[in-house]
């Protein structure tokens, strides 16, 4: 969907050229940068087409995933889809030639770091500096940098939900400077502080437990007779956090709202492109999907949970002094879960909404199938606008430099 344009538009960077051959994104790009040249397969792409581009500065592309993901056949770089790796870096290495090109950025699975135990990305960092590379004894970790006739290569794996979508997806990121590094600052490896919007705290929290006292629950207070007159346990309350993929507190995922009423932003498993046929099975795959069972007690005692039969309807007592207290009547209406729509997925990786919504090859408005697998390939605009910005100062750093 032409994530990178997005991403640096904003900058003063402009599109040349993209490569694509399926039908849905081939539509997309022809309506949205209707000015761009599509080259069509990278296989085929020549060096005089290349040159006719004009001047080039950055080259970017993620080589197809299936052949590297521990999802996927494990292929590594010798399957058909991951191995065009290789054709960008020729196609780089043509617009460095004829272009003047400078930069390329590579993106991928962090599966990339196992795949072929570890060879793979040997490969890849070992292509991009032009030299050997042998797999470190404690593997590739998330962040490197090797160094070559090429250039300056760095890597460093990147979460989506650092940088302000409510997505977690993670992705190794390759920079390859051929030009004088030297002068600049890093791209990817910051020499301190965090990248972009720390991820919300979701490991377990610590909690202060009730008072001893003849009662089935924690409570708090002296006694079960203080208990029943409302005691409670002085003590100030944490800050309200987001627990993982839960949906009120410390419950489990899904089962109730927090007590006080509040939402707690939840953050989305890894978009992929699964087509018309997306579906949450519990493996990570599919459209993300959180089912919601609510709680009708106000003092924030368990009601029922998902997958259970709703209990008998019931006058309910003082809040302290019973079990069954502190709610009030409900009935639940039959509901269900539902997929995000293409549009929440477009906010999810940070790009304008509708921005898939364009006419197909037919002229008709393009599906939502189509749209989900376009955006499930894509990147993660702000992620790429980061790394752009990265770039940018650096460039500026040695023009600065240099007068």
């Amino acid at each position: 969907m032409e994530a990178a344009h997005l991403a640096w538009a904003p900058l003063g960077w402009e599109c040349v050229g993209v490569a694509e051959i399926d039908p849905a994104p081939c539509a997309l790009l022809a309506h949205r940068l209707p000015h761009v040249p599509n080259l069509g397969s990278v296989t085929d792409i020549t060096d005089e087409q290349i040159a006719a581009l004009g001047r080039i500065d950055v080259v970017i592309g993620g080589s197809p995933c299936q052949d590297l993901s521990v999802a996927g056949n494990r292929a590594g770089l010798a399957g058909a889809r991951s191995g065009l790796f290789h054709e960008q870096l020729r196609i780089f290495n043509a617009a460095r030639t004829f272009c003047g090109a400078r930069w390329l950025v590579w993106e991928n699975v962090p599966g990339a770091f196992s795949s072929n135990r570890g060879r793979d990305f040997a490969v890849v960092a070992g292509a991009l500096a032009g030299c050997e590379l042998d797999v470190p004894r404690d593997g590739w970790g998330n962040e490197g940098v090797a160094l070559g006739p090429n250039g300056l290569v760095e890597w460093s794996v990147l979460d989506a939900q650092w940088f302000g979508v409510a997505q977690r997806r993670r992705r190794v990121f390759a920079v390859l400077d051929t030009g004088d590094w030297a002068g600049r600052p890093p791209v990817l490896l910051e020499p301190d502080s965090l990248r972009g919007d720390s991820a919300p705290r979701r490991e377990a929290g610590e909690a202060v437990t009730g008072t001893l006292s003849a009662r089935t629950e924690g409570g708090g207070g002296l006694g079960t007779d203080f208990d029943c007159a409302g005691g409670l346990v002085p003590e100030v309350a944490p800050t309200l956090l987001a627990q993982g993929n839960r949906t009120g507190g410390d419950r489990p995922p899904g089962t109730s709202v927090d007590t006080c009423e509040s939402l707690i932003p939840e953050v989305a498993h890894t978009l992929r492109a699964d087509g018309f046929d997306a579906s949450e099975d519990g493996t990570g795959r599919g459209t993300p999907l959180v089912p919601v069972a609510f709680d009708c007690k106000s003092s924030g005692q368990a009601g029922f949970g998902v997958g259970e039969i709703a209990s008998t309807m019931r006058s309910m007592g003082h809040a302290n002094c019973h079990q069954n207290g502190g709610g009030h009547l409900a009935v639940q209406q039959g509901m269900q879960v539902r997929r995000l729509t293409p549009r929440e997925c477009e906010r999810l990786q940070g790009a304008t909404d509708d921005w898939t919504l364009v006419p197909n090859a037919k002229g008709k408005p393009m599906a939502d199938g189509p749209r989900y697998k376009m955006l499930g390939n894509s990147f993660a605009v702000p992620v790429i606008r980061w790394i752009g910005w990265r770039i940018q100062i650096a460039h500026t750093w040695l023009q600065r430099a240099a007068a």
